[in-house]
């Protein structure tokens, strides 16, 4: 889905939320927007990694109109205390969390068998027995692939590591 019409869409989920929003108990109608809101902000949105600026912050004008309505505030509020209360990343935070969690699942084998073939992992094994050895290193294509090169590069940067841990329990 275009990034456009996603946001046409949200909005429009949130003008028909406002309606019945004074109906509607306040946990339920957090729930009705979380729901019906940021699941089609969520929806895809590992490959909205790159995406221009203003692109990004007409999506976060959507995260930010759906913390206003939640807590009836009025545009001219600050809504950083309103977004750490829901407990909602913002919006690149939240596009990075979730390529994070894909890279994570295929490095651990319990995302879908198409994904692994597109996040390398290097073999760093010697004759000699290495603390390194035992580390999951990710190669960084020199060919761009969208979300997995950015993805990659991400967690390339620095010392290079990710934590090995035995589960990773599956949301489904």
């Amino acid at each position: 889905m275009r990034s456009a019409h996603k946001v046409s869409r949200c909005f429009a989920a949130l003008r028909q939320l406002r309606q019945i929003r004074r109906s509607v108990p306040p946990a339920k109608f957090q729930s009705l927007v979380v729901t019906l809101v940021l699941s089609r902000l969520d929806y895809g949105n590992a490959v909205l990694v790159g995406l221009p600026a203003y692109l990004v912050r007409r999506l976060q004008s959507v995260l930010n109109a759906a913390a206003r309505l939640i807590y009836c505030m009025r545009s001219a509020d600050h809504i950083t205390d309103a977004l750490a209360c829901l407990h909602w990343l913002h919006v690149p935070e939240r596009i990075d969390f979730k390529v994070a969690v894909l890279t994570y699942k295929v490095l651990h084998g319990s995302a879908p068998r198409y994904l692994g073939p597109l996040v390398p992992v290097a073999n760093l094994f010697s004759r000699r027995t290495l603390r390194s050895g035992g580390t999951s290193h990710l190669i960084v294509p020199s060919v761009t692939n969208g979300c997995w090169t950015s993805c990659l590069e991400h967690f390339a940067g620095g010392d290079n590591d990710i934590a090995v841990t035995p589960y990773f329990p599956s949301s489904t």
